[in-house]
């Protein structure tokens, strides 16, 4: 038995969609289409985008860790030649010369170290951000 107040058993009347409202809902989905098929490009193209910049961060962060490395090698290398240097010291005004320069040589390379590893930061900082720059160029021209 259908009832006529509820709604849920009440007979379905049909009806018909206006042509200016079929129009608009057309021209809706139209625009909708437009619109995925513009978002998907991009999210294709920022994929690539993504992919290139953590492909050099990862190259980047490889030549960073060798080059540490390498650091450490080179001043462990020099501490254990200065332990040597040590044990065959006479006087003590000869170790503390030693010393003195040792320190002084450790100092400087250090210095050299430190400078190399920050261009070296540079480099990759600057690498890693080239393709997001490259990838802002073609969708966002400069205000002139």
């Amino acid at each position: 038995m259908t009832s006529p107040t509820d709604p849920f058993t009440a007979s379905i009347i049909p009806f018909e969609v206006p042509e200016q409202m079929r129009a608009f809902a057309e021209k809706g989905v139209s625009q909708a289409r437009d619109n995925y098929a513009k978002f998907k490009d991009v999210a294709e193209s920022h994929n690539g985008t993504i992919e290139a910049v953590f492909s050099s961060a990862s190259k980047g962060a490889s030549e960073y860790s060798a080059k540490v490395l390498e650091f450490f090698k080179a001043n462990t290398t020099s501490s254990l030649d200065f332990a040597q240097s040590l044990f065959g010291v006479k006087s003590p005004s000869e170790a503390m010369e030693l010393w003195t320069s040792h320190t002084k040589t450790q100092f400087e390379t250090l210095t050299a170290q430190a400078k190399e590893l920050a261009t070296l930061g540079q480099k990759v900082a600057t690498e890693t951000v080239e393709p997001i720059k490259a990838s802002a160029a073609k969708f966002y021209k400069p205000a002139a």
